[in-house]
């Protein structure tokens, strides 16, 4: 027989919800079962449970302290359903072991400010490398645009319709060849690679000429305390050719050697299969001696400007920044650079003679001239005459140094700033001036191991502005040992004198009369041409660029002038000496 569910009595409130407040009221109630929490609620409140059937309790002997109707003397097992006392919700203290395991997770996302980036203002939370990001990019799209400008300026110059007389302009050949002209050989520079041959060292016949000591302040020059090139327009330079050089014709009369030439000649031939721009050498067989020239107004005299770079140049000749304007600039800047950067107190180094082309009473530039010996074969020796600009004192010796200068015209070509990046990527400079000015810096690398220089120094000099080629400034200073860099560029000693030793015996082979070997302007190769012996003579000369199309400098700029002048005073001296 199923049991009656006998309900107990229940007071009725006349005045609200909840038990009634009055003393009958209570003493009713307590008919009613224990442990039942109330609280009170609204309508609008969810309820739970009321009671539970289902509950198992531990057992009798379990701790009883953790319920708390122990602690109020009720423990009748009837009133179990109703009993929430072990409840955490109703009551959360009852068992704090059980708290301490318990996580609220929570799967909502963080409120979102409404003003203002996250980062800024939650000092709270890490901050993601947003800012680092988002400077890559910037770097990154900065160097898309560069480099769609570069290729924009690329197609332009090529789509032009001058692009053939640009490139008549820049690969024209260094001397007109002559329809009389008989053409001997061609040789390709792939064979020049495969050369080599080794020499003794060389011995020093001559040292003529005087040296000013280095100034090691300019070592510390940074672009942020850059310094201003000066013009040295009372100091004479000499460019003076083989066989017009008073000592070379000595020791040929002498019987010292059988080859002669200058330390710019045999660096020239060295240093050819790098070489894109047409040039061409003198060569006059002699009896059983064999002379290397140059002709005068030759492009030996000047240096080459991103000669081996993939970038062209304005075609216009007109233009500062045409192939000849910087040739000659640079030309001009290394002058300079090179007698700006010594100690200039009348304190200098003389050697054996005086510089064989300055007359009584000339200033002429800080030089030495070495005349060194070679030996090639049996019964066949090179004689050469080198140049250095400096001496040092290094450990109670001195020490012989070469002076150059590379040259900043506009950074938009060469795609480095050198103000910007000399300081902080010097190797990042360098190597895109050894891709731009390949050949000329291994030209002045040959001519420092030829001249048995200690050191190199090399400048970098820039534009003050890159419109303004007058003005320049020196950003920097680095030295290098001349055989420690020619490594580094990849330059063989055993090659360079390879080429040398196999153009010396093809010229041995030849009949006396005067030769010519001309780099061809559009091919990796050099042609030999008999010549008339009276070619190159003072009645035929040879200039690639006329005088009326050369860059006229301003007249409030002396620099140009001087420079020009003492061309010409070599000039006069050469017709003086063959008179």
């Amino acid at each position: 027989m199923v049991g009656v569910f006998e309900v107990g009595a229940v007071p009725f409130n006349p005045d609200g919800w909840g038990p009634p407040d009055s003393a009958a009221a209570a003493s009713i109630t307590t008919t009613l079962p224990l442990h039942v929490p109330f609280a009170p609620f609204s309508r609008s409140d969810k309820l739970g449970r009321i009671a539970d059937f289902t509950r198992s309790f531990p057992s009798s002997n379990a701790n009883p302290s953790n319920r708390p109707s122990s602690r109020h003397g009720a423990g009748n097992p009837a009133d179990s359903p109703f009993d929430f006392s072990l409840d955490v919700d109703a009551f959360p203290l009852a068992n704090p072991e059980d708290d301490s395991s318990f996580r609220l997770v929570d799967a909502k996302p963080p409120p979102r400010p409404k003003f203002g980036p996250k980062w800024r203002f939650n000092q709270n939370r890490p901050q993601l490398p947003q800012r680092r990001d988002e400077e890559v990019e910037a770097r990154k799209r900065e160097a898309e645009k560069e480099r769609a400008r570069r290729d924009r300026l690329y197609n332009l110059n090529r789509s032009n319709q001058n692009q053939q007389r640009r490139e008549a302009a820049i690969f024209k050949s260094s001397v007109d060849i002559q329809p009389e002209w008989n053409m001997l050989d061609q040789i390709p520079f792939s064979t020049f690679s495969k050369l080599s041959f080794s020499v003794p060292e060389p011995e020093d016949l001559l040292i003529c000429g005087s040296l000013e000591y280095y100034d090691r302040s300019f070592d510390r020059i940074t672009p942020k305390n850059e310094r201003r090139l000066e013009r040295f327009k009372n100091r004479n330079f000499f460019k003076v050719t083989t066989t017009d050089d008073p000592v070379i014709r000595r020791l040929a009369n002498e019987d010292k050697a059988t080859v002669f030439a200058t330390d710019t000649i045999l660096s020239t031939l060295m240093c050819a299969p790098r070489s894109v721009y047409s040039w061409d050498i003198v060569i006059q067989r002699v009896g059983n001696k064999l002379f290397f020239d140059k002709r005068d107004g030759s492009q030996l005299d000047l240096l080459s400007v991103h000669e081996t770079s993939q970038e062209p140049l304005p075609e216009a000749k007109d233009d500062i920044n045409s192939a000849y304007s910087l040739s000659v600039e640079a030309a001009y800047i290394n002058q300079n650079f090179s007698q700006q950067v010594l100690v200039r107190d009348g304190n200098k180094v003389s050697f054996d003679e005086p510089n064989p082309f300055a007359n009584e009473g000339d200033e002429v530039a800080s030089v030495a001239y070495r005349y060194r010996r070679w030996k090639l074969d049996n019964g066949m020796h090179l004689v050469a005459r080198c140049e250095v600009q400096s001496v040092v004192d290094v450990n109670n010796q001195k020490s012989f140094l070469t002076l150059n200068a590379l040259n900043e015209f506009d950074p938009k070509y060469s795609g480095v700033d050198w103000r910007q990046k000399l300081e902080t990527q010097r190797g990042a400079v360098l190597a895109t001036e050894l891709k731009n000015n390949a050949n000329k810096l291994a030209k002045w690398t040959a001519q420092a191991i030829l001249a048995n220089a200690d050191l190199m120094k090399l400048g970098y000099v820039s534009r003050v502005h890159p419109r303004d080629h007058f003005n320049h400034v020196i950003l920097g200073v680095v030295g290098y040992k001349p055989r420690d860099f020619a490594a580094q560029i990849n330059l063989n000693t055993a090659n360079m004198w390879g080429i040398v030793k196999s153009i010396v015996d093809l010229c041995m082979k030849l009949n006396e009369g005067k030769y010519v070997l001309v780099k061809d302007p559009s091919k990796p190769q050099v042609r030999i041409y008999e010549v008339p012996a009276d070619a190159f003579e003072n009645d035929y000369v040879e200039e690639p660029l006329p005088e009326e199309e050369q860059v006229q400098p301003p007249t409030e700029d002396p620099e140009d002038g001087e420079a020009n002048g003492t061309t010409n005073d070599v000039e006069d001296k050469e017709i003086e000496a063959q008179n």
